[in-house]
């Protein structure tokens, strides 16, 4: 038996001009997210983008479908990464351009541009996908004004942009939580067998992506407990919800069952109470954090108070969204700030969310007004998201121009011009814009002690490799290499991109801060390359020289 509900919107007919503005939107959010798509390359200034195309890379040498890490899990993922290496690989040898697969993978460790472009380009889309579907989400939940709106808001998002151009889980996850509220819209106001079971499997390639996809199953339940309540036989059907999640996420990711241990090894590496530059400060600390620092400088501050209005309206006067909805986001909310640890991109998955909230108060106020003014202030809910958008696109400029000055590449640039060849150099990223240089470039590598760079990508070191070396260390840096091989260490000149953080928390961090103090004593200071709001991005980089 079906209840509609008197708050609950069919979404309006699609006419050609809210198409074209749709087609704008989507075509501004594609520009932004592929404009300086490729910035850092050939060297990689996130962390943790060579770890996953190394165990994409692995998969397709070993012939297996099991990942060897479960981390976030990321099976999806890193299976999605190993079809893009698998397409790259498969063109440029058919068109003669790599001898064979052994070639192939040689030159992507010369040159990790070969692959780490095509890998950014599937997340760029990825981003327009879920640019698409908050266009969606918001239209069924509000009318056409409130998705064109927020998915306009979506489209100019500075962080949103930002890792739709990284290799990470976080936008890839968010494209199936997204999915899975759509259906449980559906599971609300229909109660079809169909939209459990496709909420349910949404959740489990969610889970498959990363782990706390999971919390967005919330909201099906609730929609599921709601109907229920209301006197409909759903019961067998939120059993089915339950059976499709469960099933589909051992299905994408059968190794979390075949490979058990390694699951329970790297998901008790991942729950690390501290992270050099990440550890929160409790749960109202890290919801100040994030409010005051991501959402508003993404948003811009009237952005921010907007999308919290309207959640609050949404929740008052709209009784299907409130209940398929509010649960799984709320319930991501309060995890996000339990947490241990933060970090920006966690916001990922509630940005669209925050659109549709201010794309729905916009259309709320001007019902509003409606009675007492014109009726052309139908026009005012797109003028003042035109305003809004203001800000937001300047953040997003900023921060563009930001990535395509890294200090990282700064300070590669000053090697260049200051280091003569022949000299060694340690450095703590992976600079492997130097590395064809004429320099020896030695990396810090745990246990291994400093390693020569060029000799391990010859080599074609491996994840497994690397894993082990690092001996659970949350950080591949100087501060995390074996006391005992810290003298190996030792180079001309030291490109140091933690020094400042591990000085600035040495009481947290004595020992490693007294790696960095002994290796560095009697050096130099030749520069110190900070980075600048708006026009230098990445960490304060600090180069020091050995007297000789």
């Amino acid at each position: 038996m079906t209840y509609p509900s008197p708050s609950a919107r069919k979404p309006d007919g699609d006419s050609w001009p809210q198409r074209g503005v749709l087609l704008l939107i989507l075509l501004l959010a594609a520009g932004l997210r592929v404009r300086g798509i490729g910035f850092g390359l050939p060297a990689l200034n996130d962390p943790d983008e060579p770890l996953f195309m190394m165990k994409a890379v692995e998969m397709l040498q070993n012939h297996s479908l099991n990942p060897g890490w479960f981390g976030h899990p990321a099976t999806i993922t890193l299976y999605c990464l190993a079809l893009v290496s698998l397409a790259v690989g498969g063109i440029g040898v058919a068109t003669g351009r790599y001898m064979d697969s052994d070639a192939f993978v040689s030159a992507v460790y010369a040159d990790p541009t070969i692959l780490f472009l095509p890998a950014r380009l599937f997340f760029a889309a990825c981003g327009v996908a879920c640019v698409y579907l908050t266009w969606r989400l918001g239209r069924r939940i509000g009318g056409a004004q409130t998705g064109l709106i927020a998915a306009a808001f979506l489209a100019v998002n500075a962080i949103h942009i930002e890792y739709s151009q990284v290799i990470r889980t976080d936008v890839q996850v968010s494209l199936f939580m997204l999915l899975c509220l759509s259906a449980t819209i559906a599971i609300a106001e229909n109660g079809r067998l169909r939209d459990y079971l496709w909420a349910g499997i949404f959740v489990g390639l969610g889970c498959a992506t990363k782990w706390p996809a999971a919390v967005i199953a919330l909201s099906p339940v609730a929609a599921g407990l709601w109907r229920i309540y209301r006197g409909s036989s759903d019961a067998g059907k939120l059993a089915g919800f339950v059976g499709s999640a469960i099933a589909t996420l051992f299905v994408a990711s059968p190794f979390l069952l075949l490979d058990y241990p390694t699951v329970i090894q790297n998901l008790t590496r991942e729950a690390r109470p501290m992270h050099l530059g990440a550890t929160g400060g409790g749960f109202l600390a890290n919801l100040a954090w994030y409010a005051r620092g991501p959402l508003t400088a993404s948003f811009g501050a009237a952005g921010l108070a907007l999308a919290g209005l309207g959640t609050v309206v949404l929740a008052l006067r709209n009784r299907v969204a409130a209940i398929a909805l509010l649960p799984g986001v709320a319930g991501l909310c309060l995890l996000l700030c339990m947490q241990a640890l933060r970090w920006e991109r966690w916001l990922i998955p509630l940005l669209p969310f925050a659109a549709i909230a201010a794309g729905y108060a916009l259309r709320m106020f001007a019902e509003m007004l409606r009675p007492r003014i014109d009726p052309a202030v139908r026009f005012l809910p797109p003028a003042a998201a035109l305003l809004l958008m203001g800000p937001m696109l300047a953040a997003a400029q900023s921060r563009a121009v930001a990535r395509a000055n890294d200090t990282r590449q700064i300070a590669s640039a000053w090697i260049r011009s200051h280091v003569p060849p022949g000299s060694s150099i340690l450095v703590e990223h992976a600079a492997l814009d130097l590395v064809s240089g004429p320099w020896k470039i030695l990396f810090p590598l745990g246990s291994a002690g400093c390693v020569d760079a060029r000799a391990m990508l010859t080599r074609r070191v491996g994840y497994g490799e690397v894993e082990k070396l690092r001996t659970g260390a949350p950080i591949v840096d100087l501060g995390n290499v074996d006391a005992g091989r810290i003298d190996g260490c030792r180079a001309r000149f030291a490109i140091l991109v933690h020094y400042d953080r591990y000085r600035d928390a040495r009481a947290q961090y004595p020992s490693q801060w007294l790696r960095y103090a002994r290796l560095t004593q009697g050096s130099i200071l030749r520069s110190v390359i900070t980075p600048a709001n708006g026009l230098r991005a990445g960490p304060t980089v600090t180069i020091f020289e050995r007297a000789p």
